[in-house]
């Protein structure tokens, strides 16, 4: 049997995970102990003999890959024990033949094809995790919510600023002052809505006087970012601003530098253009924006609305 568990929630096992267990079960093996033997982490994928004889490297690389993908949404510990209840040995191994043939090809299916997430649901375990949090400064200095994130979890795109101000602390939602007017403009230019969309920032919290994240702020908020990121499974993300490029991409570089290109962030293209609250203080970079903004129209195979003469 495997059994696998999540720090906060329980999930309900994916066909790998039970290809998993029958390749482990019915392989044939020289002995059979009662120890428990653990998958802690995609990057040490235990090996054992039964494994390393059906499954080729590749394979094993995206199991690795699949293993990953399990622990950034919150699923660390998988394990495998011998059953109590084992049939006979000479029913086991009439039933062995079919099983090794067919084994390494449902792994292979499983892993091609990847399991189907509930995402609003989701989105709420990782709401749930961070809790009232209180893991840096910030919960000391003002804040008056989490800002989590908000719009379409099954969006193509999704735009990431730096942290809330003071009326997204006040409202509990991510752009939602003379800042995220302007981006509601920017998502409409673009023939869009904002519900179309997925929003969220860097930090979850308000920092004082709405200073620039600290970058230990940063590293210790981020984690939960990078989850959410992985359950919407955007087709483009577009960072807004310095401090989210330079978060994201993890490289000191300046805006006119960062600008004008595509980046492969964990598999999904990434652009770089100024923030809304910076062009709401220099409104001449609005042009260049929106040649940031036509470039990821242009990759997403959407169409600017046609405007209506008055």
């Amino acid at each position: 049997m495997v059994i696998w568990k999540r720090r906060q929630a329980a999930a309900e096992p994916t066909i790998l995970m039970r290809t998993f267990a029958w390749h482990f079960l019915y392989v044939p093996q020289m002995s059979r102990d009662k120890t428990v033997r653990r998958v802690s982490t995609a990057n040490q994928v235990v090996e054992s003999n039964p494994m390393a004889e059906v499954l080729d490297s590749q394979t094993r690389k995206a199991f690795a890959d699949r293993l990953r993908y399990y622990n950034e949404l919150g699923i660390y510990d998988f394990y495998r024990r011998a059953p109590h209840d084992m049939p006979s040995a000479v029913a086991v191994e009439q039933n062995i033949p079919e099983l090794t043939e067919t084994a390494p090809q449902m792994l292979r299916a499983a892993i091609a094809a990847p399991p189907a997430v509930d995402r609003p649901a989701a989105l709420r375990m990782i709401r749930e995790e961070i809790g009232d949090c209180t893991r840096c400064r910030l919960h000391k200095q003002g804040r008056k919510q989490i800002v989590f994130g908000v719009g379409n979890p099954n969006a193509e795109l999704m735009f990431i600023g730096e942290a809330p101000g003071a009326d997204e602390d006040e409202q509990g939602e991510p752009f939602v002052g003379r800042a995220g007017q302007l981006l509601n403009n920017m998502i409409k230019a673009m023939g869009l809505q904002r519900e179309d969309v997925y929003i969220a920032n860097i930090i979850k919290c308000r920092p004082p006087s709405n200073r620039t994240p600290e970058r230990d702020e940063c590293e210790t908020c981020s984690p939960f970012l990078m989850q959410q990121i992985k359950v919407i499974s955007p087709k483009a993300i577009v960072a807004l601003g310095a401090v989210a490029a330079k978060t994201l991409l993890a490289v000191n570089a300046s805006m006119s530098e960062l600008r004008g290109h595509w980046y492969d962030f964990r598999g999904t293209k990434l652009a770089v253009t100024y923030h809304p609250a910076f062009l709401l203080r220099d409104p001449r970079q609005k042009k260049e924006t929106w040649k940031d903004l036509q470039m990821v129209m242009k990759e997403l195979g959407l169409k600017a609305p046609e405007k209506v003469s008055e």
